[in-house]
């Protein structure tokens, strides 16, 4: 289907007004197939105008326009025309058969195989609603909505109104308030439920039925979490809770972490944990309930017009869901997970060659299909940094009467980036919110922050130069060794900085004896790559575990994480410091950011041969040293999280072997299906384990994390056969792997510990890449590009055999994007190498 473009959104917008849809939804005709039939109802402003609906049928049964049948065959990729309208109200009615996806894109239908029962639900993101009905789809054609669904007699149906069974299969849902096509959903399945109410709204958690057991242990922390933060939000925003109901549906196979459909959030069902989990897990799955639910106000409530204002939905979700966990639940440490681990994503994206401003111009976001590339991590964790940043600047009070004038000038309808500043602005009159917005969020890159001490006139001086044209309201952390123990520091003030862009690029921020340690934007509250003088970074190396809190830890790992990435500081000093202070971490999150950035960057992209195999011990001893501390029981996640890395960096499949037989880590915790699973494929890398082993361990686990499980194993193993294998059910001309198997698969494939066996298929990649993207789409695409890039076996020939993919194959957008950005990565990684 073609993407649509701005230009013709526009044109349609100008033309045609969509009242009403009526859809009913078959899901009992078919296994593969299911009824579509849309009545809409649209006004047209203009006499003889043409436009057109989209849909992407399995097959086109009947078209009527105002009762006049339209001939099926005028459908051309995924546009059925309409010609020649006159001025005033239409009505177009639909049948069509549509497809079932297996890989999350319109209407997903997925099997349990551990009992057989199917369930399926609908993601209509972005162009995707054209899978499900037919329709004007482009979010500022918003409408009404009733839906109506035949399904099997057991099955419970949901929808974004309040859905009453109406006698057998047959269920219809409360009509919607105006809601875009996007945000249609549809999950329907013999789901397990459970269900409570909260301030007059009907609130739900649902997952399919082999893991109810999991959610009934997890509900009442699931629905606590749910109650605070729409007791927030009602705190905070004016605008009460716009739809009729709130349910949570834990969907199999979803490709986002969560779609914020109204009324009806889907999340996938990995948040309905098999085994045991840190608290930051937990505190992350907060912070996404949070933000799928301040989408109801801020994307659903309020829409943005095109999608070069998606920022305005996913910065603002991301920053209130961080900032909802931090203030309304009993977890305290989602400010310190943003800075170690989310925010660097955000961070990567930005030094990449795709990188974009936050609000990109609009001419930068022509159609859909370049749209889809910019959920990224500047979208979401740098946007929510710069919102994080606007609102210190700004004040919270004069933040959140902007965003409660927002939500009232634009209640049901749709607003841009100029609207959401001028609400900004009459909030805060003293503000020029449009000129921090053309510096925050209309420029690409990140500032720099360098603080370093020097003498004058008999004493120390603190200066920060600023590289950047950003301003910045920061602090600066100063530090000093306490006498009695040179390893502990000793906060001597936190300075609170105002950087402003008048070109100098250099201010004096403080007099005094020299500090041990200069700590650039302690609190992470700007967004802002930081470096550490050499005295800084002496005492970093010294006395890292020693800074009292723990986002001051953070902000200085992250330093550190960025030193390496630009060539600064070798791998090898980074990993001497993770051995030095990480096994007296008390912060999980530091605990699991610093072990992940040091397994999957450091020791597979930055180092090869005998310095990963030493960067691997290095990491295993750490772990060692973490499980001895906390053998008494003390920190649980801390305990669990070093688990998780000795296992991922072991090199001796004995000690390993030993584990598996014994069912448990030496002093706990015991090998659950996740962990057995993830030891499994490490002693399948090894070389340790095989078919029989993973035939067992199926056995035991037959559900669907253990046929992902099973299928990464198999691919993971250094055998020739199995190798071809993998390849085959991933881009042989029949291969159609659902998305979660085509990823599990794919991410077991590549091996650092296999160059032998691997090198042909990297010389196959790219072909194979470029094909199987053009023929699955864009969410394959997208698993194509990250997961099964070589990275750990990239080197030179690979980007020469990349860079000529990118000017003569032309890859479909979705996979083009991936592999820029892979191969971006890949010169970094190469680069350090070199400096290394």
């Amino acid at each position: 289907m073609s993407a649509l473009t701005r230009d013709e959104a526009q044109t349609r917008a100008r033309l045609v007004s969509v009242r009403h849809y009526s859809l009913d939804l078959d899901l009992t005709a078919h296994p593969e197939t299911f009824r579509s039939r849309s009545v809409i109802r649209f006004s047209v402003r203009q006499p003889g105008a043409d436009t057109f609906v989209q849909l992407r049928p399995d097959t086109l049964h009947e078209a009527a326009l105002d009762g006049e049948r339209l001939d099926p065959a005028l459908l051309a990729d995924g546009r059925l025309p309409l010609t020649d309208l006159a001025r005033g109200e239409h009505e177009l009615r639909v049948t069509a058969d549509m497809p079932y996806s297996r890989v999350g894109e319109g209407m997903h239908r997925f099997t349990d195989p551990a009992d057989g029962r199917t369930y399926v639900y609908t993601q209509c993101f972005m162009d995707d609603a054209p899978r499900v009905f037919a329709c004007f789809d482009q979010p500022d054609l918003k409408a009404t909505f009733d839906v109506a669904v035949t399904a099997p007699a057991d099955w419970t149906v949901l929808g974004n109104g309040t859905a009453q069974r109406t006698g057998g299969g047959r269920w219809e849902c409360a009509t919607t308030p105006p809601i875009s096509t996007y945000l249609v959903a549809v999950v329907a399945g013999p789901y397990h439920s459970v269900r409570t109410e909260h301030a007059g709204i009907p609130f739900g958690l649902h997952v399919r039925r082999s893991l109810a057991e999991e959610l009934d242990a997890d509900a009442e922390e699931l629905l606590d979490l749910t109650r605070r933060c729409f007791d927030h939000y009602h705190e905070i925003f004016a605008e009460p809770y716009p739809f009729d109901s709130y349910d949570q549906a834990f969907v199999p196979e979803f490709n986002a972490g969560a779609m914020e459909n109204p009324g009806l959030v889907t999340l996938r069902d990995t948040y309905v944990y098999r085994g045991a989990v840190t608290a930051t897990e937990r505190q992350l799955r907060g912070v996404v309930i949070a933000h799928e639910m301040a989408h109801m106000w801020f994307g659903d409530l309020v829409t943005l017009r095109w999608w070069d204002d998606t920022w305005l939905n996913e910065s603002f979700a991301e920053y209130m869901g961080y900032q909802t966990v931090h203030e309304a639940t009993p977890h305290e440490g989602a400010w310190t997970d943003f800075a170690v681990d989310r925010k660097n994503w955000g961070y990567d994206a930005d030094q990449r060659g795709s990188t974009h401003p936050v609000a990109p111009d609009p001419r930068d976001v022509p159609d859909t299909a370049s749209a889809l590339l910019n959920f990224d991590g500047i979208s979401y964790a740098k946007g929510a940094s710069a919102l994080r940043q606007l609102v210190v600047w700004l004040g919270e009070k004069s933040f959140l009467a902007g965003i409660n004038e927002h939500f009232a000038r634009h209640r049901f309808g749709n607003a841009s980036l100029t609207d959401f500043l001028d609400s900004l602005s009459h909030a805060a009159p003293n503000r020029d919110v449009h000129a921090w917005a053309e510096r925050w969020l209309r420029t690409s890159g990140v500032d720099t922050l360098v603080p370093r001490t020097g003498e004058g006139a008999g004493q120390g001086y603190t200066q920060l130069r600023h590289d950047g044209s950003r301003p910045h309201r920061l602090a600066l952390g100063v530090y000093d060794r306490a006498p009695a123990d040179p390893g502990q520091l000793v906060l001597r003030e936190r300075l609170e900085v105002d950087l402003t862009t008048d070109g100098t690029g250099l201010s004096q921020v403080a007099e005094g004896p020299r500090p041990d340690l200069l700590l650039g934007n302690d609190g992470d509250l700007s967004y802002v790559k930081v470096r550490l003088d050499e005295d800084s970074w002496t005492t970093v190396r010294e006395a890292l575990s020693g800074l009292p809190d723990p986002l001051s830890r953070a902000v200085a790992w992250t330093a550190a994480r960025h030193m390496v990435r630009d060539g600064q500081l070798p791998p090898s000093a980074y990993l001497e410091t993770v051995r030095a202070h990480l096994p007296a971490e008390r912060d999980e999150a530091i605990a699991s950011g610093v072990l992940s950035f040091a397994r999957t960057q450091l020791a597979d992209r930055y180092l090869a041969g005998p310095a990963r195999t030493e960067a691997l011990d290095l990491l295993t001893d750490t772990c060692r040293e973490l499980l001895s501390r906390t053998a008494d029981g003390s920190a649980p996640g801390i305990r669990l999280t070093a688990v998780r890395a000795y296992i991922d960096s072991a090199t001796d499949p004995a000690e390993l072997a030993g584990w598996n037989a014994a069912g448990s880590a030496p002093g706990g915790p015991e090998l659950d299906p996740e962990l057995r699973w993830r030891l499994l494929l490490r002693l399948a890398v090894l070389g340790a384990a095989g078919e029989r082993e993973i035939r067992r361990m199926s056995t035991a686990d037959p559900g669907a994390t253990g046929e992902e499980g099973a299928a990464r194993c198999r691919a993971a193993l250094p055998d020739p056969a199995a190798k071809e294998a993998a390849w085959e059910s991933l881009f042989g001309e029949s291969a159609e792997l659902s998305n979660y198997l085509f990823t599990a698969t794919v991410r077991g494939f590549w091996q650092p510990e296999q160059p032998e066996v691997l090198a042909p298929y990297v010389e196959r990649y790219f072909e194979a890449a470029v094909r199987t993207a053009a023929r699955r789409g864009a969410s394959i695409a997208k698993a194509v590009g990250r997961w099964g890039f070589p990275g750990p076996l990239a080197d030179a020939e690979t980007l020469r055999r990349g860079e000529d993919c990118l000017r003569t194959a032309r890859p479909t957008p979705a996979l083009r994007r991936q592999l820029v950005d892979e191969l971006d990565d890949l010169r970094r990684a190469l680069r350090v190498r070199e400096s290394g």
